[in-house]
């Protein structure tokens, strides 16, 4: 079985599979200081609750964009799993077009997305949008190319910024609001946060189809905690929460490959 991790600024999303098959997905809280034990005793306990035989991984594959933690979980899978894990990063294969400039600074937890989104939806435009601390947009090509992309503040983001830059709005939950114009202030923030962001998707779908794909038919793929809160808008093609996950096994199986060749080389 393989152990597949996202390791984001806010929690660490984690799913577990068996051939091609998701058996199980959990997430725990990354914005808190933990050890390599404390993570690898955690992981092995979900993994019991669920059935699960920690023994019974044989692999772990990472995408993080929090490099104190990738050290952490680099030891507690060799120290809990007895394994080396891979984990995405420039320079791996990716079977994608990607700028040299651009590959070194692009967050691992985006070149998974978009593994995944090319692997599910071959030979087809796309633009991926995962929806977390930070939005992020990109763009890709029917042949594979990336074009870029954008990063704009997450909903939890503006949220907070509200909430910590001014002494009388207070936190309230992100849902989507009944009516555009709210009547008290916890219902006007709501609107704005909401609102907001679906103007904010609209508007880059638009450039993208002006400025990048000319008209061309692309299809929208979106993830993250939040994209669900958007789908009765009707602005994606498909919504697919498990999105990275699947993208670190994709880049984790075409890395593996590129190792066992490399091993038969070398052994010939």
């Amino acid at each position: 079985m393989l152990l597949t991790l996202d390791v984001g600024n806010t929690q660490i999303f984690a799913g577990v599979f068996s051939g091609e098959k998701l058996l199980l997905r959990f997430r725990k809280t990354s914005n808190n200081i933990f050890t390599s034990d404390e993570l690898g005793l955690f992981l092995r306990q979900i993994l019991r609750e669920n059935d699960i035989v920690p023994s019974d991984i044989t692999d772990v594959a990472a995408a993080s964009v929090v490099p104190d933690v990738s050290r952490t979980a680099a030891v507690a899978c060799a120290r809990y799993f007895d394994t080396e894990a891979f984990f995405v990063r420039a320079g791996i294969k990716t079977g994608l077009k990607i700028n040299t400039a651009y590959g070194q600074k692009l967050g691992a937890d985006r070149l998974a997305d978009l593994a995944a989104a090319q692997d599910m939806f071959p030979g087809q435009n796309l633009l991926v949008i995962d929806f977390g601390t930070a939005n992020t947009y990109d763009v890709l090509t029917a042949d594979k190319e990336y074009k870029g992309g954008a990063i704009t503040p997450g909903l939890g983001t503006g949220l907070k910024a509200l909430c910590q830059n001014t002494a009388l709005l207070p936190k309230v939950e992100i849902v989507r609001p009944r009516q555009a114009c709210g009547l008290s202030t916890e219902t006007q923030m709501q609107s704005g946060l909401y609102y907001g962001q679906l103007g904010e998707i609209k508007e880059f779908i638009y450039r993208v189809k002006t400025e990048v794909f000319a008209g061309e038919d692309f299809r929208v793929v979106a993830t993250g905690g939040f994209a669900r809160m958007f789908e009765s808008a009707r602005v994606f093609d498909a919504y697919e929460p498990d999105l990275v996950l699947r993208g670190v096994k994709v880049l984790w199986e075409r890395n593996r490959v590129c190792a066992r060749r490399r091993e038969a080389v070398h052994a010939e």
